[in-house]
């Protein structure tokens, strides 16, 4: 039977760290604090919000929403981020997306200050993650999954991982995150030819490729770690799941994160500590000058 790495544990050791850093802060007279901006009424757009408000409240982090209707238009959302890069008690800006079609989601993406992108949706955000160089965040859900291994002592350097997905979101930036940390990697996704026996060979898999059930038990081996970072709507179980096959995964692997109940609530843990660390840096700067 598999180890299942919840998020809980992971969550609480990080909120713990998280508190004390805001809290140093607010000593110092600075308040760390997000800004949500929602253009429409999307569930999981307002899902995810109520996530990150309440994880927020629990460390320390003040946050506030600009709700904007869904017929915005794209020159209005313009303005609304520019006012708050330019607000000194804003820390962190997280826009979420998609945005409505008649907006271009990447000049509203670009127009974000890289300092108060907190969730690694600017191009200068990949740049620094892809580069080492600069003060970007890498984004959060690819964040999340170093973070699980971290705290449940799962060994990166030199481990050969096979990660399932190659978005801008996910696939890629978790890449990078474990090239950094010396482990081997190896991309594929939903046209992978012969993608079982690669996923086989692995130490590792991360299943971000936004398909329920995608990795089977034909695609693991025993001793291996299964992060699954899917979150589906699947119609055959009219529950939500994961890119993984939980229950035919599960007797097979050594250990494999649930869906729900593994990355997704550390997502959120994680937005809250770049809030924190996005504000000492404002705060470094300004102690500097």
């Amino acid at each position: 039977m598999a180890n299942i790495l919840k998020g809980t544990t992971v969550i609480a050791a990080m909120n713990e760290r998280t508190l004390a850093d805001a809290a140093a802060l607010r000593n110092a007279g600075v308040a760390p604090t997000l800004c949500i901006v929602r253009v429409g009424e999307r569930k999981d757009d307002i899902s995810y919000e109520n996530n990150a408000v309440k994880r927020c409240g629990s460390t320390g982090v003040e946050v506030i929403k600009r709700l904007l209707p869904c017929d915005v238009s794209e020159e209005e959302l313009l303005q609304v981020i520019h006012a708050l890069n330019n607000d000194s008690g804003i820390h962190g800006v997280l826009i979420f997306r998609p945005l409505p079609r008649h907006i271009n989601e990447a000049t509203v993406c670009e127009a974000l200050a890289p300092t108060k992108d907190v969730d690694g949706i600017t191009r200068a955000s990949m740049a620094s993650l892809y580069s080492g160089v600069g003060e970007g965040f890498a984004p959060c859900t690819a964040q999340a999954v170093i973070e699980l291994a971290d705290h449940y002592g799962i060994e990166l350097e030199g481990s050969n991982v096979v990660v399932v997905g190659r978005s801008l979101v996910i696939g890629k930036p978790v890449s990078m995150l474990l090239i950094k940390r010396n482990a081997t990697v190896t991309v594929c996704h939903t046209r992978t030819v012969g993608l079982p026996d690669i996923c086989r060979r692995a130490d590792i898999i991360v299943a971000a490729a936004g398909r329920a059930s995608m990795i089977g038990a034909e695609c693991v081996a025993p001793g291996q770690v299964v992060i699954d970072v899917g979150i589906n709507w699947s119609e055959k179980l009219n529950r939500i799941c994961g890119d993984v096959d939980f229950d035919s995964v599960e007797p097979l692997v050594s250990a494999v994160t649930p869906v729900p109940g593994g990355i997704g609530g550390v997502t959120t843990a994680v937005l809250a500590s770049h809030v924190v660390a996005a504000a000492k840096r404002l705060g470094d700067r300004d102690t500097c000058r």
